[in-house]
Formats: structure tokens, C-alpha cells, sequence
């Protein structure tokens, strides 16, 4: 498949490339910062964006079968930059005619799994306390999707750690895996790239978690 990545200098922006490289994507990565950016492929391209202008972003997405964006807020200082960003996206995705798109969101933003415990949810009560304006912003951002014409799909991770990729998590369309409490940033891109073409979690979340 021809693909582009958003965000592909994030932790797992850069596991979605370098995963689609290996499986024989072709794969354009969209960064701001190309220094930071070190992953390398004959079948990659590398183009630098602000990502500010969608008009200057359609060049990027035409022609795509996929587009994933790892696009997120570092911390509570950037919240609304994932809306921001998602938003130019999605005009450049609509003017050009590419439908598909697999963004990064977060467990807190579906619903609470049955079953779930009081220290499950005791603890998704303070995260979500302290980064509520982080997930306002991820809410803000699904509420552009659904607005969309897009085939969108939003991966819902809960925390996120750097190991290595396993290719062994559960995930639910519609909701999130009880007692999910973590889940490799490599992992959340295995399953990105496995939900591309799959007609199951088209217009869904989908929680994804050990």
C-alpha cells in the first residue's frame, strides 16, 4: 500500500513507518523537523510540513490508500494541538479524495469497560484529572472525525510504554479491553497498521491495550 504518516518523529509515528517499511509499504512521512527524523528506506519519502496549511498538505495525502497520524499533544501545555493539526488534515484528505485515516487517541476518550474495577477506575478518575484538557482536546478531535467524510478509525491506547513490539494485545471496536492498563508505543503501531484495511473499524474507536 502507498501510506503517509503525520507525526512520524513521535514515538509512535516512527514505529508506524518503520513497521510499514518493513511489511513493503511504500510510505511518505510528514514531519516538522526533518533532523529528527531517522529512519531511512528506499521506499520512503521524507517531506517537511508545518502543518498549518491544508492546501499545502494535499500533495501529501493524494493518491494514499491510508493516512495515519500519530499527531498528539506532548502534555497539558500543547492541549488543542491535536484537534488543530487533525483538522488541517482532514481538508487536505477531503480536497484530495483520500478517505482512510487511523489517528492516535486515548482509553480515557471511550467507554468504561464492563466489569471494570473500583482501582481501574479510581485511577483513569485522576488521570483524567490531571490531563483533562489533553483529552477534552482528543474528545474535540473524534467529534471533527465523526463530522468527516472520511473513513476514520481512533485508536484508543491507555499508557503507553517503549518496548519492543510483540504483536500480542486485545482490542475492542466500540470500546476498551477491561483491566487495559498498558500497551508498547510499537504495539499501538502494529495495530494501526493492521486496522488499515480492515472494514470492522471503519467510523469506530477501538481500544487497544495487554
Amino acid at each position: 500500500m502507498k501510506l503517509t504518516v503525520f507525526g512520524a518523529t513521535g514515538g509512535i509515528g516512527r514505529e508506524i513507518v518503520r513497521q510499514a517499511l518493513d511489511a513493503g509499504h511504500e510510505v511518505t512521512a510528514v514531519v516538522r523537523d526533518p533532523a529528527r527524523f531517522t529512519v531511512t528506506g528506499p521506499r520512503l519519502d521524507v517531506l517537511r510540513s508545518d502543518l498549518s496549511d491544508p492546501e499545502s498538505l494535499r500533495a501529501t495525502v493524494a493518491g494514499r490508500d491510508a493516512v495515519l497520524s500519530g499527531l498528539g499533544a506532548r502534555g497539558r501545555a500543547d492541549a488543542g494541538v491535536t484537534t488543530r493539526l487533525t483538522r488541517a488534515v482532514l481538508r487536505a484528505m477531503e480536497t484530495a479524495g483520500t478517505r482512510r485515516l487511523l489517528v492516535v487517541s486515548a482509553a480515557p476518550v471511550g467507554p468504561v469497560p464492563d466489569g471494570q474495577g473500583l482501582l481501574d477506575k479510581a485511577v483513569l478518575a485522576v488521570v483524567g484529572s490531571l490531563l483533562k484538557d489533553v483529552y477534552a482536546d482528543l474528545r474535540e478531535m473524534e467529534a471533527e472525525l465523526a463530522a468527516s467524510g472520511t473513513d476514520w478509525t481512533s485508536v484508543r491506547p491507555p499508557r503507553l510504554t517503549d518496548k519492543p513490539v510483540t504483536g500480542r494485545y486485545r482490542r475492542v471496536v466500540g470500546g476498551n479491553p477491561p483491566h487495559g492498563r498498558t500497551i508498547a508505543r510499537a504495539d499501538v503501531a502494529h495495530a494501526m497498521l493492521a486496522m488499515t484495511d480492515d472494514p470492522a473499524t471503519v467510523r469506530r474507536g477501538v481500544g487497544v491495550a495487554y
